[in-house]
């Protein structure tokens, strides 16, 4: 398993910060490559992604289930990829500061399962630091943006977001050759 937690400061009471942080469509809006998302009931929702790169271009499904809203300052969550060997969760921490700033704090976790897991987990382990402070950053940007504490131009998605989805759709189409010589193998 690897893990981030990326710790930002944002210039907007805690109130306006919850404002953003409940709407799980404005979460799901700040994936690269996002398709859609559903919202299945008020704990759960599936968002659709485009991710990889040139021809190495995959949609997957991610089943995000929140399992604790204790707003304004906390939530608990955990994801699953349909059909591929990735999970995990991740932590939302808000705290009021002086001056009506907000510190927030940011947890993911990534868990790839199965025989290739520690070929996943060492091509993310640089990665997803770099992908959860862009992430983090962006959060700030709209919520500063939608309660006018700053005029923050919009976050263009790094290189590095773009080289972490280049990876991963390049890992999930490797499991799906495996996968597909195994089904083969076993016909």
């Amino acid at each position: 398993m690897i893990d981030t937690t990326q710790s930002i400061e944002i210039d907007a009471p805690i109130g306006q910060v919850w404002g953003f942080a409940r709407d799980i469509n404005g979460w799901a809006r700040l994936m690269p490559g996002l398709q859609g998302c559903e919202i299945l009931d008020e704990d759960r929702s599936r968002w659709t992604l485009k991710v990889g790169a040139g021809a190495l271009v995959r949609t997957v499904k991610v089943a995000v289930q929140v399992q604790r809203w204790a707003g304004p300052e906390a939530v608990d969550f955990t994801y699953a990829l349909a059909g591929d060997p990735v999970k995990g969760g991740g932590t939302y921490r808000a705290v009021a500061l002086e001056n009506g700033r907000t510190r927030m704090e940011l947890t993911v976790q990534v868990e790839g399962t199965g025989p290739m897991a520690p070929m996943w987990e060492a091509m993310g382990r640089p990665l997803l630091p770099k992908f959860a402070r862009g992430f983090a950053g962006q959060f700030k940007a709209e919520v500063e943006q939608a309660y006018g504490a700053a005029q923050v131009p919009p976050v263009k998605r790094s290189i590095l977001a773009r080289l972490l989805a280049w990876l991963l759709a390049r890992f999930l189409a490797w499991i799906g050759r495996l996968r597909g010589r195994a089904a083969r193998a076993a016909e």
